[in-house]
């Protein structure tokens, strides 16, 4: 049997968990700047292996000359490169983005489908980049796996996995319904700004004591504190 820090969240403390992250974040949001479902996609392709900040800085030039699918194809590769050079892998994206847009008017009358099969057919859209979409864009409540909350999940013990997809099915089964919804994105905020991969700020976290890092933390720290106390003490003596 699994026990302390090696244990799974028991579903009290997820209840509790998301409660917490509800009541300090009622209606989170991604970070993503965008304002239809098509401008969503296309800053969730450009935002692979780059900051929601590099994007954003991209993509209000970009939306302003070039928002829908036949204003973007119309640009061309060239005219695309020219508003997303700061972005990583722009080469690949542009290619994928402008391919996405040709396949958006052949098949989907220049509408971004609401269909996760439709989405995931699509030039660099994934599973993860089609559930943004079908969560932020269309109220659907799924789950994306990103590097934040692949290590949320897996550090405080909220669903462990080996792969994103078996994090995506572990979290899908262990979140509660009433924040299925909005776990992603709380979950991203944590890991991006909390539960950082290096320095997890697990002293002023609200979920340390329900989370198997937070509570091993806890006690190095106690530890710690009492033997500082010790040798102060036979110091004095």
């Amino acid at each position: 049997m699994l026990t302390g820090e090696n244990a799974p969240m028991k579903p009290s403390q997820i209840e509790t968990l998301f409660a917490r992250l509800a009541e300090l974040n009622p209606h989170p949001r991604t970070e993503l700047e965008y304002r239809t479902p098509f401008e969503l996609l296309v800053a969730v392709i450009l935002s692979a292996q780059a900051t929601d900040v590099g994007v954003n800085k991209a993509t209000r030039k970009l939306f302003a000359v070039a928002n829908t699918p036949a204003a973007m194809l119309a640009l061309g590769e060239p005219g695309l490169l020219r508003y997303i050079a700061s972005i990583g892998l722009c080469n690949a994206k542009a290619r994928h983005i402008l391919a996405t847009c040709r396949l958006l008017l052949e098949r989907h009358g220049g509408e971004v489908p609401s269909v996760r099969a439709a989405l995931e057919a699509l030039p660099g859209v994934g599973r993860k980049t089609a559930n943004v979409v079908l969560n932020t864009a269309f109220g659907e409540p799924t789950i994306a796996v990103d590097t934040h909350i692949f290590r949320v999940a897996n550090r405080t013990g909220l669903a462990r996995g080996k792969t994103p997809l078996a994090v995506e099915r572990a979290l899908l089964r262990r979140v509660p319904p009433a924040y299925r919804q909005n776990a992603h994105h709380w979950l991203i905020l944590h890991g991006r700004y909390v539960c950082k991969a290096r320095r997890p700020q697990c002293a002023s976290c609200v979920l340390a004591d329900l989370c198997a890092q937070g509570v091993k933390a806890a006690r190095i720290h106690a530890t710690a504190t009492n033997a500082g106390e010790s040798n102060r003490h036979r110091r004095r003596s």
